[in-house]
């Protein structure tokens, strides 16, 4: 889901029209001026080129051209205009400042620097080095261009978007909150203040705080997607998509036309159409990807989906704590199909990463990382420390459940472990192989054999049948549940002829009679025995059923 990359556009709706007197006037070229200040970029671009190609090439013109390119999201012809503007003799040094900050929304993160080192110090120069610095990695430049910021609303602004990059989300809030008590009308920053809330996962907050925006500007794109995004998680998707839809119809806008509506459309829908939307959008969405690797992964049923999502975040430079959780979970995924142990290393590496953060080592994300990095090296007693400490806010959920049931079972709580699986829902869990085998496991541990045997009644597919077989006879072998053991190794010798099989019932089946004469079990379960052996022409079941039968007379005498 995507929550703030939508660019505004003034050109939807009357709000972006300026009107410059009556009809009799209409075909007087309006003002570039008022153009700008309706924001309306780029009805002011097209009368700045008319105006060029008029008047010639004046450097006024081009200046405003530039700045209206700018803000219209077209950096790159805004770079070419500053770039011609510093060819010409006593150039502006402050053109190469406006270049660095146009290479610096093309992502040419070393050019800006270069670009804004050759103009003139200035808090604008600062503003950008700083934002360089954070996409560069470069800490202590960070922290210097950090400690240079002033008081003023522009620098405030620029370190409260920093920490948001940094998910530090709080951070960024106080700075949003101390600019709105000093400007009550600056009503925008609370779109800032709710899209922070959001990332939070205070999402009835982030609605609260956005209603005041709202109330004033109901056809903002970006608020109107972020309480879609905050109706999402509260409730639905039908309710998100009607929230995006609104927008849509209001603003005239068709999805094709929109990423940002396609894009999250197709989220609230839970990935219905995912793989016609998505791939057009790598180049444009980041998060497009990120979405689209999970889509993979939900929907992987085999080794080629996993390794498409591998192959789409193998070489990606993660630089959130969400993009690192995705790659965990992607090496993770494929590392345990192929058994690739430097797979799941790069996947605990990564867990621990982000779990072990202070950004997020008391969030619940941070702390499921942590217990995925433990579950990962099987100290499954720590792991189950964090999953414990998160387990009242995540206990409805399916997969919290399963990951929950499997810790507890490798501890040894089955009790504990078969409650947390029975509370699995999805069918998608309850059909799968791996499920019904360790639900069985902890069946038979807590003494419930007959349920495990239930479930294997239960299921239909030849190959899931013969290994849930296999561990049903085993682990109730081990813990003298004899009468299901011997049912089990009896299936399995019907369907592969093996003396192990046999082997297996027949000591069963001797515990069972041995339980009988001691009188664990009543004296019914021999007909089983009897049963069990009817198809059995050995010398040794011959011998059994003698034994069985004379003890049985003996009883009765």
């Amino acid at each position: 889901m995507i929550l703030s990359k939508a660019r505004s556009s003034s050109s939807h709706g009357e709000r972006g029209k300026v009107h410059s007197g009556t009809h009799s006037k209409a075909a007087c070229i309006p003002d570039f001026g008022q153009l700008l200040e309706a924001r309306d970029y780029k009805g002011a671009i097209t009368v700045l080129q008319f105006k060029r190609m008029v008047e010639g090439c004046d450097k006024r013109t081009l200046e405003w051209l530039a700045y209206a390119h700018f803000h219209h999201g077209e950096h790159d012809k805004a770079l070419v205009l500053y770039k011609e503007l510093l060819s010409v003799l006593d150039a502006d040094p402050n053109y190469h400042t406006y270049s660095s900050a146009c290479l610096f929304y093309l992502a040419n993160y070393d050019e800006a620097k270069q670009a804004a080192l050759r103009g003139p110090e200035s808090p604008l120069q600062k503003r950008i080095l700083l934002h360089i610095a954070h996409h560069q990695n470069d800490e202590i430049k960070l922290l210097e261009y950090h400690n240079s910021l002033g008081e003023k609303h522009e620098d405030q602004l620029s370190l409260a978007s920093i920490h948001f990059l940094r998910t530090q989300y709080q951070e960024a809030i106080d700075i949003y909150k101390n600019l709105l008590l000093k400007n009550r009308g600056w009503l925008a920053l609370n779109v800032f203040i709710a899209l922070c809330y959001c990332n939070m996962d205070l999402y009835d907050v982030s609605l609260k705080v956005l209603d005041m925006y709202l109330q004033v500007h109901p056809e903002s794109p970006l608020a109107v997607n972020i309480k879609a995004c905050n109706n999402y998680k509260l409730c639905n998707g039908s309710i998100a998509e009607e929230n995006l839809k609104s927008l849509q119809d209001t603003l005239k806008i068709a999805p094709i036309e929109n990423y940002l509506v396609n894009h999250n459309i197709v989220v609230f829908r839970n990935g219905d159409g995912a793989s016609q939307a998505w791939p057009r959008m790598l180049g444009i969405l980041p998060e497009a990807r990120m979405n689209l690797v999970i889509y993979h992964l939900k929907h992987g049923v085999d080794r080629a989906e996993i390794q498409d999502a591998y192959s789409m975040v193998k070489d990606f430079e993660a630089t959130t704590p969400q993009e690192y959780i995705v790659k965990a979970v992607t090496c993770a995924s494929l590392g345990q199909q192929m058994e690739n142990p430097d797979l799941l290393k790069q996947a605990q590496q990564y867990f621990q990463l982000v779990g072990a953060s202070a950004s997020e080592c008391d969030t619940i994300p941070g702390r499921q990382c942590m217990a995925s990095c433990h579950f990962l090296l099987k100290q499954f007693d720590d792991a189950l420390i964090y999953l414990k400490s998160i387990k009242e806010y995540s206990e409805e959920q399916d997969e919290f459940n399963w990951n929950y049931g499997l810790a507890l079972a490798a501890s040894g709580a089955y009790k504990e472990a078969e409650e947390a699986l029975l509370l699995i829902c999805s069918e998608d869990f309850l059909s799968d192989y791996y499920y019904q085998a360790w639900l069985s496991y902890c069946y038979i541990a807590t003494g419930k054999a007959n349920l495990a045997w239930e479930i294997h009644l239960r299921t239909a597919a030849p190959s899931p049948s013969f290994s849930l077989l296999l561990l049903i006879a085993n682990e109730c072998y081990k813990t003298g549940q004899y009468l299901y053991a011997a049912k089990a190794f009896d299936l399995l010798g019907q369907m592969e002829d093996s003396p192990e099989f046999w082997e297996g019932k027949r000591g069963a089946l001797v515990g069972v009679f041995q339980k009988v004469v001691s009188g664990d079990e009543p004296k019914e379960r021999l007909l089983d025995i009897l049963t069990l052996l009817k198809n059995s022409n050995t010398s040794e079941a011959e011998i059994i059923v003698r034994v069985i039968k004379k003890w049985a007379e003996l009883a009765s005498a």
